[in-house]
C-alpha cells in the first residue's frame, strides 16, 4: 500500500490525471496561502480516492511560523502511519 502527502503543493499542474491517483492523499495547506489553498480544495474534488485537506491555521506558503511546520509533520506521520500500518497491507 501507498500513501501520499502534499505540503503547500500545486495540485492544480496535475489537474488531467488527479482522478488516476490510487494511494489515500492528504493535501496539508497554510490557511493563509490562500490561492494554493484554493487549488487544494479543487483537487479535493477531482480525487478519487480516500483523501482528506488538513489547513494548518496561521500558516502561510512555506509554514515559517513559529510552530506550524511542526503541525505538518505530525499530520503527515499520522496519515502515514494510518495508512501504512501493516494491518492495512
Amino acid at each position: 500500500m501507498r500513501a501520499i502527502v502534499s505540503r503547500g503543493g500545486r495540485p492544480d499542474l496535475a489537474q488531467a490525471i488527479l482522478a488516476e491517483v490510487r494511494a489515500p492523499t492528504l493535501l496539508i495547506v497554510g490557511e493563509r496561502d490562500e490561492i494554493v489553498l484554493t487549488w487544494n480544495r479543487e483537487a479535493l474534488r477531482e480525487l478519487r480516492v480516500e483523501k482528506d485537506l488538513a489547513i494548518v491555521p496561521g500558516a502561510t506558503h512555506l509554514f515559517e511560523e513559529p510552530g506550524t511546520l511542526e503541525q505538518v509533520a505530525r499530520l503527515a506521520a499520522d496519515w502515514f502511519a494510518r495508512h501504512l500500518s501493516p494491518e492495512r497491507r
